[in-house]
């Protein structure tokens, strides 16, 4: 059942914040008025769509139970109950989700990283295909993708490779794919047609926004240094490549892949702000020992979440047993949604199920 004077004070507070938002505020008030405003919004329309919904209901019923109702409007009240108990249905869990206690990070941008694990060139060629499926997904739902960071493989596909993605709800959709991925196949390189076992891990920060996280210029030793590797002789003589450290945390970052020092730098505190952001969100998850219960999986990064496997074109999310004969697809990015909405779902109805408890 739905507590009906929780909808009742955001009702009331949505319309404090429409009025304070019309009246002139300051400009840094009117920011956090409209971010609460945005948040809010979702929820709003659908509490006032179940409204309508259920009055529509009760006024079908009505029609019912009237004796003088004539035959033709009880057949049409009929067929209008039964679609208006199915919308309320409907309305009354998208509230109900609605209201579960939210992670404060699910607006925010995400810091992709993925890394070669154990396997050699053919992890290497794996972590290729992961983030080029994460990138083609991103393509699907209108995100940009920009490369920070990248270390070539020996014969393709990357040892390493960060990146920002940035649109709506990224981390809320892509968090639960931080851990290992796990592929089984034949290499490019095996002549005997045995099938190999790799694997790569990925890491899902959501982006510290200004608000999020406050750094001191003081607590950072910047260091400069020549980038090695691709990139031709301009990077190679001069001191463009970055490494901040963090001294009160000891994270340290380090970005080589502009030949511009001060793009390095803007990009390694990027990564800086996220990486020290997500540790701190990772204590407190863990003083809330009922919240991490409840995630998919540990969020462990050395946990095995997923198995991709060629020789049978299937692929299996191990934390909810889900299997879809549809690896082409998942990995061309097409098809990633569906795991990814079935593990939202997984999610949610774990937290629901807390919360009647």
């Amino acid at each position: 059942m739905l507590a009906r004077h929780k909808l009742d004070t955001l009702l009331d507070r949505f319309a404090e914040l429409e009025h304070r938002m019309a009246g002139g505020v300051e400009p840094e008030a009117y920011v956090k008025l409209s971010r609460e405003y945005a948040q809010l919004e979702p929820l709003v329309m659908k509490i006032r769509a179940l409204g309508k919904a259920e009055r529509d209901l009760a006024d079908a019923k009505a029609l019912l139970s009237d004796p003088a109702t004539d035959a033709e409007m009880r057949d049409l009240a009929e067929m209008e109950q039964e679609e208006l108990e199915e919308k309320v249905e409907a309305l009354t869990q998208d509230v109900r989700i609605g209201l579960l206690p939210k992670d404060e990070a699910d607006k925010n941008d995400a810091i992709l990283e993925v890394r070669a694990g154990t396997g050699g060139d053919e992890a290497a060629l794996f972590a290729g295909d992961l983030f080029r499926m994460y990138q083609r997904f991103a393509e699907l739902n209108g995100w940009k993708v920009e490369v920070l960071s990248a270390s070539d493989g020996e014969v393709g596909g990357y040892k390493e490779i960060i990146a920002s993605v940035s649109g709506e709800n990224v981390f809320a959709r892509m968090k639960f794919e931080s851990g290992v991925h796990r592929v089984q196949r034949v290499p490019a390189t095996e002549s005997g047609g045995r099938i190999h076992t790799s694997a790569a891990t990925v890491a899902v920060l959501p982006q510290a926004e200004d608000v999020d996280i406050d750094i001191n210029e003081s607590d950072l030793r910047i260091d400069t240094f020549r980038a090695s590797g691709a990139g031709g002789q301009h990077v190679n003589t001069t001191d463009s490549a970055v490494r901040i450290t963090h001294i009160p945390t000891g994270v340290v970052v380090a970005v080589q892949d502009e030949r511009s020092q001060h793009k390095n730098k803007a990009r390694a505190m990027q990564l800086l702000r996220a990486r020290i952001y997500d540790a701190e969100r990772e204590k407190a998850a863990n003083e809330r020992t009922e919240a991490r219960r409840l995630q998919v999986g540990s969020g462990d990064r050395s946990e095995r979440i997923r198995t991709y496997n060629f020789p049978q074109g299937r692929v299996t999310d191990h934390r909810i047993g889900l299997t879809l004969y549809k690896l082409e697809q998942i990995l061309s990015g097409e098809a990633l949604g569906e795991v990814i909405e079935a593990l939202v779902l997984d999610f949610q109805t774990n937290l629901l199920a807390a919360e009647e408890a």
